[in-house]
Parts: C-alpha cells; sequence; structure tokens
C-alpha cells in the first residue's frame, strides 16, 4: 500500500531580520562600503521525513516553538518549503487558525460553498451535506450572517464542521481546538474518531496529551525543527514527557525546591536526592543518595522509594530495615546510598521517595525524579519486571550509610 503522504525530506527557513541597504554617496558606492548584511537566518524545519498510510491517525507533538505550526502549514500548502516535497494522494482539508479559509466579507452559507468548491466538490455533494454542517455548527440563526459578524468561537464551530463533514481523505487539526468550549472540543473529539474509523486520515497537533493518545495511534515529536521520533503513540508521547523534565538534568536534585504533597513532619526534611545518571543501562547498578536533616530522634525511622511508569502504575517498591536504626536516628544532616540491580525494561520511570517512622508517615514525595533505561551494551539483563498486573515486587537492596 501506498502512503496517503509522503513528507520527504522538507526544510522551511525563514529570515528573521534584514537590513535595507542605505543611501550611498557615489564615493561610497565606488569604494564598496555599506553593503548590505545578510539577514538572520532560522530554519523552522530541519530535513523532516516520514510516511502517513491511508486510515491512520497521526499526533504531532513538541514544545512550543518545535516547528509543529510551520509543518502542517506546508502540508496544507499555505506555504511553500524551502527545501523538499510532499506527495499527497488525496484532498486535504485543514483547521489551522480561526477563520483560515474562510472570507470574512462572505455569508456562513457562502464560505461553506466556497470551501466545497476549493476542495474539488460539486455544488449537490456540498448541498447532501449542508444541514449536516450547520446542525454540527450550531450556527443555524446566522447562517446568512457575513462572517466578519461571528464570534471567534462560532467560526471555529463552523471551519471544523465543514472540514469534518465534507469528507476529505485527509484531515489536518492544529491546536485551535482549543478555542472552543469544553462541549465543543469533546463534540469535535467524537467526529475526529468517527472520521478515523471510516478509514480516512487525521493529522492532529495538541499540548493535550491526553486527547492525543485516545485519537491517535501513532505520532512524531518534533523538537528544534527536526524528527526526534516518530513510533506508536504512547512511545511518543513517553519520550516527549521525558524530554521536558527539567530537575533531573544536574542529577542532584535539590528537594528543598520541590512542592511537597502528602504527610509531613516539621522534625524531618529532605535535603537532596543524588543519583549518578539519568541514564542507566539495564545491567547496571542503580545508585542514588538520600541526603535528609532531622531535629529529633525518631524510632525506627525507614526511608524508601518505588518505581512506577509513565502512566503511574507501581511497578518496584523498597525500603531500608530497622537494623540501621541507631545510625540514621542521629538529628541533623544524614547521609544514605542505595544500590541496587535494574529490573526492568528499557523504557521511562518515575521515582517517588518517603520516610515514615514508628510515629507514621514522616514525608513523602512522589515523581521527584524521572529516569530511562536503556538497552545492555553486553546483551547482560537482569530478570524484568514490567507487568503490573502480577503486583508490586519488593526488590533486595543494600543500604551504606555514609558516615
Amino acid at each position: 500500500m501506498k502512503p496517503i503522504l509522503e513528507i520527504q525530506h522538507i526544510s522551511k527557513k525563514y529570515k528573521l531580520r534584514g537590513q535595507e541597504t542605505p543611501y550611498l554617496t557615489l564615493r561610497d558606492a565606488i569604494l564598496g562600503k555599506h553593503k548590505k548584511q545578510e539577514a538572520d537566518e532560522f530554519w523552522a524545519l530541519n530535513d523532516v521525513s516520514f510516511d502517513v498510510y491511508p486510515g491512520e491517525s497521526i499526533g504531532i507533538i513538541g514544545r512550543n516553538g518545535a516547528g509543529k505550526s510551520t509543518l502542517l502549514k506546508i502540508l496544507s500548502r499555505i506555504t511553500p518549503p524551502t527545501k523538499g516535497k510532499i506527495i499527497s494522494r488525496g484532498r486535504i482539508a485543514s483547521l489551522l487558525e480561526v477563520g483560515t479559509g474562510f472570507h470574512a466579507e462572505l455569508t456562513g452559507r457562502e464560505n461553506i460553498f466556497l470551501n466545497g468548491s476549493i476542495l474539488g466538490l460539486r455544488k449537490q455533494e456540498i448541498k447532501a451535506k449542508f444541514d449536516e454542517i450547520v446542525d454540527f455548527a450550531g450556527v443555524e440563526k446566522f447562517i446568512d450572517t457575513p462572517l466578519k459578524h461571528y464570534s471567534s468561537g462560532m467560526q471555529l464551530r463552523l471551519a471544523f464542521a465543514v472540514a469534518a463533514h465534507l469528507e476529505p481523505e485527509i484531515l489536518i487539526i492544529d491546536e485551535v481546538l482549543a478555542v472552543g468550549d469544553a462541549e465543543f472540543q469533546k463534540k469535535s473529539l467524537g467526529k475526529m474518531e468517527e472520521v478515523t474509523k471510516q478509514g480516512r486520515t487525521v493529522l492532529f497537533v495538541s499540548h493535550n496529551m491526553a486527547a492525543v493518545q485516545n485519537l491517535c495511534s501513532k505520532g512524531v515529536l518534533l523538537n528544534e525543527g527536526k524528527v526526534v521520533l516518530n513510533d506508536e503513540i504512547n512511545n511518543v508521547i513517553n519520550r516527549y514527557a521525558f524530554n521536558n523534565i527539567t530537575i533531573n538534568k544536574e542529577i542532584k536534585i535539590s528537594l528543598k525546591r520541590i512542592e511537597r504533597k502528602g504527610p509531613k513532619n516539621n522534625n524531618f526534611n529532605f535535603v537532596e536526592l543524588n543519583i549518578k545518571s539519568n541514564k542507566i543501562y539495564e545491567s547496571d547498578k542503580f545508585e542514588m543518595e538520600f541526603v535528609y536533616e532531622t531535629k529529633q530522634n525518631f524510632n525506627d525511622l525507614i526511608l524508601g522509594f518505588s518505581i512506577s511508569n509513565l502512566q503511574g502504575i507501581k511497578l518496584i517498591e523498597n525500603r531500608s530495615t530497622t537494623i540501621m536504626d541507631n545510625v540514621i536516628n542521629k538529628k541533623g544532616i544524614n547521609k544514605i546510598k542505595c544500590v541496587w540491580n535494574i529490573l526492568l525494561k528499557p523504557d521511562l520511570y518515575i521515582l517517588s521517595i518517603g520516610a515514615r517512622a514508628k510515629e507514621g508517615m514522616l514525608e513523602y514525595l512522589p515523581s521527584v525524579f524521572i529516569f530511562e533505561i536503556l538497552p545492555s551494551k553486553n546483551n547482560k539483563k537482569y530478570f524484568e519486571w514490567n507487568k503490573p498486573n502480577n503486583g508490586i515486587i519488593n526488590i533486595n537492596s543494600l543500604w551504606l550509610i555514609e558516615k
């Protein structure tokens, strides 16, 4: 089966600023002074390539400025690429900005027929869908009113209704749906699901990861104009979440700056969490150092941690033993290291930590660290624990007191 869209090495360059050639005297012109300076260049997209097959729903995600909207504008033929080419084997309907493709002086009715004509539909085909479009958009009272008198929400509803109901083979939707109210967003997502079930292709840009995950089967992650990952949507969302984490860049995490949640005892305070790297090979040992401060001696003080996947399902938990009580109950700053063998398959995981004593829970800090387990370099693997339905495993570990 041939792709319905082939994006081949697409790049897009913009000039950020330029300086006009100043007026020159005859002498300056002869001597070649005050030559025009080159404008700064910015590559919004840089060698982007991927294929889209009929019936696929593709989520395009990334931070602001990653190049998502630029890519959609090129696919919609609003702007041409600087390099590369796109092969399309179907009609494309796009909804990128409120009012895109509409004429403000024309009525809602006239704009429906205008958009249908742009998509290559005959008048009778548009008429057959007309009532359904108007009903979905909820603008029946204003259908013969010039579009310039519509609110942005009314324009959005009409534009989406036209794009979704005139049955293009490829539907491109940008973050513009965020303009609508909650009821319309729900209605629109339902319509997009219906479109994909009919075998048509959807490209969807959104910062709402739940909507992207529910609607799309595959994803493309963009960063600084380049494709970081083109894969199943869950893998792409996980990678996006990992790239957005800034807390673990230095790997020496100041826990004083982390918002406390859950139980808190004023006489106990996590200070730092030191981890060698946020990328760990599955044949390595995981080593981390807890730094905490106590203002009193606690009975049976126990430190612990848990590991969850990015869906929040707890997979592993571990805690120190009371054998260490006489050492770690001292007042002041304490440091304890914990070392354990990797038991998880290569993926992204979330670390949470806590402390408790005979008095109860002293402090709990969820999601303080996100780390990645990489495939082993030497094919040496430990037992993989990646089946949350089997329950939580309490791993063996070595707790070391730093005196």
